[in-house]
């Protein structure tokens, strides 16, 4: 094993820092060869079969590539739970996660209706159905491969959610699709702009879906708008919306929940200590 430990290292060393090579390696191994990564320096004496040498060998020329991890190993983790990923769905972040735990915060206790806009992998919709398994869960996204992604990954975890193709900048005003009634939007909605393109990371910009990160230049608070306006009328009186947002716009989102009635606007900071969270309530 130590040789093909040594191959990945010198391979990648001048392409990612020694830090996330060393984060790789341990998820190869694992994956791969079902080696665990506190078996790694104890078990370097290991036998690695030339099948499992050759698909190390492939993943390491993907990573080259700048192609992520995630979508190769066809796995990523969430709120401590294992998802299954592909292209079709954008790669979870630490932030997101940190939006789920603000809801499981607010509601523990509470069984409340859920709506997931834009649910990609379903990694919220899951893991709030995993925490709230009494509450009637609707999870939407115009991406049919999206969809069947979510719909694997609720399989996996063995959370009920109805999953539905749909657009929310479409969302007509007498459209009984999504039931009234909801306690809780959440969304991580497109919120980039394509002016940022250039200063964002090859292995996002090449392998990730830019229909679920990039919005137009000139209307970039467009999926808020029109969340907010679809809120109020499928959520109930005190029902909220909770969204990821740019951290550019904290004000301007702020203003736009205001225009639209909403109170109890709040706009909170991630880890990093940027805007990065709207909740509002109805």
């Amino acid at each position: 094993m130590t040789e093909i430990l040594s191959c990945i290292y010198d391979s990648l060393k001048g392409v990612y820092p020694v830090q996330e090579v060393t984060s790789f390696t341990h998820l190869i191994m694992e994956k791969v060869c079902n080696v665990p990564s506190h078996k790694l320096l104890f078990g370097k004496d290991t036998e690695i079969s030339a099948i499992e040498k050759d698909e190390i060998k492939d993943i390491v020329e993907r990573l080259k590539r700048y192609e992520p991890i995630q979508y190769i190993l066809g796995q990523t983790e969430f709120y401590n739970q294992k998802f299954l990923l592909d292209p079709s769905a954008l790669i979870p972040r630490p932030e997101t996660e940190e939006l789920v735990g603000r809801i499981i915060k607010d509601y523990e206790g509470k069984t409340p209706a859920f709506l997931d806009v834009g649910t990609g992998s379903g990694c919220i919709a899951v893991t709030l159905g995993k925490y709230f398994p009494e509450s009637k869960i609707i999870a939407v996204d115009i991406s049919n491969a999206a969809l069947r992604l979510a719909v694997k990954n609720a399989k996996l975890h063995k959370v009920k959610i109805d999953y539905l193709n749909y657009d929310i900048l479409n969302a007509l005003p007498n459209d009984k699709t999504i039931p009234f009634g909801l306690d809780v939007i959440v969304s991580n909605p497109p919120y980039v702009t394509y002016g940022e393109m250039p200063f964002m990371d090859r292995n996002v910009v090449d392998y990730e879906p830019s229909e679920a990160l990039f919005v137009e230049d000139a209307d970039p608070l467009k999926f808020y708008r029109h969340i907010a306006r679809f809120g109020k009328r499928k959520l109930c009186r005190g029902g909220r919306i909770y969204a990821e947002i740019n951290s550019r716009y904290g004000k301007e989102i702020f203003e736009l929940f205001r225009k639209e009635r909403y109170k109890k606007i709040e706009v909170f900071k991630d880890m990093s200590r940027r805007d990065r969270f709207v909740k509002a309530e109805l």
